[in-house]
């Protein structure tokens, strides 16, 4: 999840797209250049340090343009952001990878640079719009990872499609069923990862700011988000505030169904690829990770210390440790 409006862009017409591939280059797509708060080794200081960074788009066989943020060459991975977030936020990570691997980013519908559009807005859609974005780049073979909600996006892509075509997978921190049955014991709902039992309070916080507490949803993330505590977050965090922005309607439309699906039969039935899981000691949906790396054969789970910026941002906030172990995982 996101906590964030971020900044506005009006580089992108997508409502315009035709059918045919679009493919430029970052700097001509956002019309400037970009100087990062930030100077990190082994990091861009500036957007044109990332020479082959490209922003492309396709549309979906409901008539939705999507655009992903690409780069690299070699085996492809592809990365689902959570919900509300944008592949400008994967800036370090897509510089770190792109020297080993074809990076691909998926602005999903109705955020990043994808149209808003009033429809589509369930994960089973979400998942579809993955399977045409494969099949848009000719893909055989694929490796995927996705961040909080982008997760869900893989597991709704495994439950409709089967893992043929996945060589391996990565999931971040997503709860495995955001949504607690009040008939769930204590140890089911950790395993699952619940966190609610008002989906409708919960989307009523996060899309209209209405009030939350503890019994709403779980506020460490926001507590998390705002210590700024990473100097690489502050720079993708600015570079996606100073070019994009979300409309709170239009991403509030998936909310509820993200919300309330339940993928504990998937993640314990339908994957027989390998896994890496990644969470932290930060991170409330830590127990819910365990539980998944537990019955999902061949999985491994990185498990983040406080140092290590364990929480629910920590491919962000550590893009160069996520990096390395996600290399050594894809490596294997």
């Amino acid at each position: 999840m996101r906590t964030t409006i971020l900044g506005v862009v009006c580089a992108l017409a997508l409502g315009l797209a035709t059918a045919q591939a679009h493919a430029e280059p970052a700097l001509q797509v956002l019309g400037s250049n970009f100087i990062f708060p930030n100077r990190i080794k082994g990091l861009p200081a500036k957007l044109s340090e990332f020479t082959d960074l490209q922003i492309n788009r396709f549309v979906t066989n409901d008539g939705v343009g999507l655009s992903y943020w690409e780069a690299g060459q070699g085996r492809p991975v592809i990365f689902i952001p959570g919900w509300s977030a944008n592949g400008a936020e994967y800036v370090n990570v897509m510089y770190l990878l792109s020297p080993h691997y074809r990076v691909i980013v998926l602005d999903p519908r109705n955020q990043g640079f994808s149209e808003r559009v009033p429809y589509g807005s369930r994960i089973e859609r979400f998942s579809m719009d993955l399977k045409e974005l494969v099949d848009h780049l000719g893909l055989q073979q694929v490796d995927l990872c996705g961040w909080s909600m982008g997760a869900s996006v893989i597991w709704g892509y495994i439950d409709l499609f089967g893992t043929q075509g996945i060589r391996k997978a990565c999931f971040a921190d997503e709860p495995i069923s955001i949504y607690s049955h009040d008939d769930w014991s204590e140890q089911e709902r950790l395993e699952a990862g619940g966190t609610t039992t008002s989906a409708e309070r919960m989307v009523a916080g996060m899309t209209r700011g209405e009030p939350l507490n503890s019994l709403v949803t779980d506020l460490k993330p926001w507590a998390r988000f705002q210590l700024k505590d990473s100097p690489a977050f502050l720079n993708s965090e600015a570079f996606a505030e100073a070019f994009i922005k979300n409309d709170p309607e239009a991403i509030g439309r998936v909310l509820f169904d993200h919300v309330t699906n339940d993928w504990r039969d998937v993640i314990r039935h339908r994957i027989d690829v390998p896994v890496a899981i990644f969470s932290g000691e930060e991170s409330n949906n830590l127990p819910s990770q365990r539980w998944a790396a537990a019955v999902i054969p061949n999985a491994t789970l990185y498990s983040y210390s406080s140092a290590e910026q364990g929480d629910h941002f920590l491919m962000f906030k550590n893009p160069i440790k996520f990096t390395d172990d996600l290399r050594g995982f894809l490596e294997r």
